[in-house]
């Protein structure tokens, strides 16, 4: 083989070799279509979960999480307009959930006909903003939600913010669920799963 040959081959070689190393790379760094957040196969995931209700203003809404012989969440109680509440809510403890590429959340749940809140937060605060979506349950009925990202509106007390910036995905640290419908009585909310997925 001359000298022109073998700087052919070579560079061949070169070309194949750094395509297999960013094939390589690739592989390491590429993220599932989904991850699983909570499956509630076991109650101790329920230990993440923390009630917080509008008795922290004086309120008198009630709530709980409890595990079923199903193997999900259900997160129920009543809801009072009393002294200035209605607004019961669940939430995991602060944790980062590494969401980084991810695009949204996908819940299935089962409600009761009434309309939920489906919150994140970005910090490690008990107060303050939280990002939310709300979304419609049918009576008893099965459904997958799913909540883009992009679709989450910063809220703070009810009302919505201008001038706090988008939700970003890496920055996630706390998850929950909030009913505030200003219709008195009882909720039901059983949660299957929760999923975050890459694309639309």
């Amino acid at each position: 083989m001359n000298q022109r040959g073998m700087i052919r081959l070579l560079s061949i070689q070169f070309v194949v070799l750094f395509a297999l190393v960013a094939a390589s790379k690739n592989a390491h760094t590429e993220i599932p279509e989904h991850t699983m957040l909570f499956d509630f196969r076991s109650a101790d995931e329920l230990a993440d979960w923390v009630i917080v209700n509008d008795g922290v203003m004086g309120g008198l809404s009630r709530s709980e999480m409890t595990w079923s012989d199903d193997n999900t969440a259900v997160f129920s109680g009543a809801l009072s307009l009393e002294n200035n509440g209605g607004f019961s809510s669940v939430r995991t403890r602060p944790s980062p959930y590494n969401l980084d590429g991810y695009s949204g959340i996908v819940l299935r749940v089962k409600g009761d006909g009434r309309t939920y809140q489906f919150r994140l937060r970005t910090d490690e605060r008990f107060d303050g903003y939280a990002y939310r979506s709300l979304f419609e349950t049918t009576l008893d009925r099965w459904m997958d939600v799913r909540i883009p990202f992009a679709q989450c509106v910063p809220v703070f007390r009810g009302r919505i913010l201008s001038d706090v910036g988008p939700l970003v995905p890496q920055q996630i640290q706390q998850i929950g669920f909030l009913i505030a419908d200003k219709q008195e009585g009882s909720f039901r909310l059983e949660i299957d799963w929760i999923k975050a997925y890459r694309h639309q």
